[in-house]
């Protein structure tokens, strides 16, 4: 099912900039659906939280280094995906946006 929030988020993808509220986390997942994968790698490996981690992983899966990518997930307590990369990305948007709309 995809949320009102989901879908602000999908359609924002044609923006020239990523929402200013959005965390660090879903300013990479931002810039990696609209294809970057190096700028979204930029905004999430410096960073420290487990969600930051977890795009981390779900990035160096989508690149093919696996081994990398078993490192993050490891370190974000996160079983590795076994579902299509688009499927990963969205459920972690929607988790990540669930998140925001808590705080």
């Amino acid at each position: 099912m995809t949320t009102p929030e989901f879908e602000r988020f999908r359609i924002s993808l044609g923006d020239a900039t990523p929402p200013a509220d959005l965390s660090l986390a879903l300013v990479g997942l931002w810039y990696d659906g609209r294809g970057d994968w190096e700028a979204a790698h930029r905004k999430v490996e410096n960073g420290d939280s487990v969600d930051e981690a977890g795009v981390h992983d779900y990035l160096h899966r989508k690149e093919g280094d696996l081994a990398n990518a078993g490192y993050w997930y490891r370190r974000c307590d996160h079983t590795q995906s076994s579902g299509s990369l688009d499927e990963e990305w969205r459920q972690i948007v929607t988790l990540l946006l669930a998140r925001l709309a808590d705080d």
